[in-house]
């Protein structure tokens, strides 16, 4: 044992063998003796060397594809024996609607809603087990459900807090809906009351509550495409003033954040599109992350335009524009999970211009009112010529008129 690096004999007569390799494959015999000798050897026994799963294609850590549409997602590994490849969705009941390829990589056509969130890959043999995970975001659906939702009773008031899901791939808002719980209700049902929520706000102070009643709490949160599922309801029941001179316990410290929104936003038409400046917000107690611009159009719903605007630009060119249309464009801010109010709006009027980005035309020649001046001129121009050709031809007129007439007079005749 002492030429084998990395083999040691224990004092039970165990051999240890630090690092299997193929010097470890074979027979083995023990023989146990003493001073008197030796009984004889064991019946033998085989080493033989097994490799564990490993992975030879890997996921990508997130993917992101449309709704209805198809998504491979490969995952490939090996080991002595060949292991076997299986899917999960971390947090699923039951057995998923999953497909797995020849290739042991997941098909997930078409693709749903439900079918966003994290999915395990797990590669096993008779030696081990190795897992890895990707994410899979579904875009173009309505936003997820809100998590953790909390509620701290106040005096009258009640603090509402929560986790937002996964948006759906567009800008979402939230609303808190609350009623009271009472033990005899006039009706056969309660009312629920919604709140709006802030934009980028995760709580929400609900006040001018009855105390010492229950209360029910849920959040709902809303994109472009619709309402996604409630959130779960929360009980609570918020305080009343209190009836001794013990003092009440200090409220829990809050960070405020303070994200002005952007200002002084303008829009100057160019022959490539509608280029917007503005001026950072003149107040931000934490590190601004982006912006994200907004636009409707010919008074329609706002939409986000683009969401990804790094946080140290001042200006975005906004090409694609079409004619004949109006456009109304405002910025917000953003800085980690909170958003800004609006900025102001700009409106932009695209009537007698061609779509964006255009190449050469006749605004980009000359300016419009240069160019509104010369076609004045031109107008104005043409007018005086027609009216001294007509003053030249009824001059004409009249003149042939009074030459005519001397032909057809006698002529006078003087007589000595």
């Amino acid at each position: 044992l002492s030429q084998l690096p990395g083999w040691s004999l224990r004092p039970d007569g165990s051999i240890v063998i630090a690092t299997g390799n193929d010097d470890a494959l074979g027979l083995y015999r023990c023989t146990p003796y003493n001073s008197y000798g030796t009984a004889g050897e064991s019946r033998p026994t085989r080493v033989l060397l097994k490799d564990p799963p490993a992975f030879m294609v890997r996921p990508k850590e997130e993917y992101f594809q449309e709704v209805g549409r198809e998504l491979v997602i490969p995952c490939t590994a090996h080991g002595d024996p060949s292991p076997t490849i299986t899917w999960v969705k971390v947090g699923s009941v039951g057995k998923s609607s999953a497909q797995v390829d020849g290739n042991s990589s997941l098909v997930l056509h078409p693709l749903t809603k439900e079918q966003h969130g994290v999915w395990e890959c797990t590669a096993t043999n008779q030696v081990a087990s190795v897992t890895t995970a990707t994410s899979v975001h579904v875009l173009g659906t309505s936003p997820h459900a809100v998590t953790n939702v909390s509620v701290l009773p106040l005096l009258r008031a009640a603090n509402i807090s929560w986790e937002p899901g996964f948006d759906g791939g567009y800008f979402q808002r939230f609303s808190v809906w609350y009623t009271p719980l009472v033990k005899h209700p006039p009706r056969a049902h309660h009312d629920w009351v919604s709140l709006s929520v802030p934009a980028g706000a995760q709580h929400l102070l609900v006040e001018n509550l009855q105390p010492d009643t229950s209360y029910q709490f849920s959040v709902l949160a809303q994109n472009k495409l619709g309402s996604g599922p409630f959130s779960q309801i929360v009980t609570s029941v918020p305080r009343g003033f209190p009836v001794t001179t013990v003092p009440p316990e200090p409220p829990a410290m809050t960070v405020h954040v303070f994200l002005s929104p952007p200002r002084a936003l303008t829009a100057n038409e160019t022959v490539r599109g509608v280029l917007l400046r503005w001026d950072p917000p003149a107040r931000a107690s934490v590190a601004l992350s982006g912006y994200a611009l907004e636009l409707r159009q010919d008074k329609g719903g706002w939409e986000v335009l683009e969401r990804s605007i790094p946080g140290t630009d001042t200006q975005v060119l906004v090409p694609g524009l079409i004619k004949d249309a109006f456009y109304e464009f405002r910025l917000v801010a953003f800085a980690g999970s909170y958003i800004s109010d609006p900025s102001n709006t700009v409106n932009v009027s695209t009537a007698g211009m061609e779509v964006y980005p255009s190449r050469t035309q006749l605004p980009e020649l000359l300016p419009q009112p240069v160019l509104a001046g010369v076609i004045g001129g031109i107008c104005f121009l043409s007018v005086a010529v027609i009216f001294s050709t007509m003053a030249a031809c009824i001059m004409n007129r009249r003149r042939a008129a009074r030459v005519r007439k001397r032909r057809q007079d006698p002529p006078l005749v003087f007589s000595p």
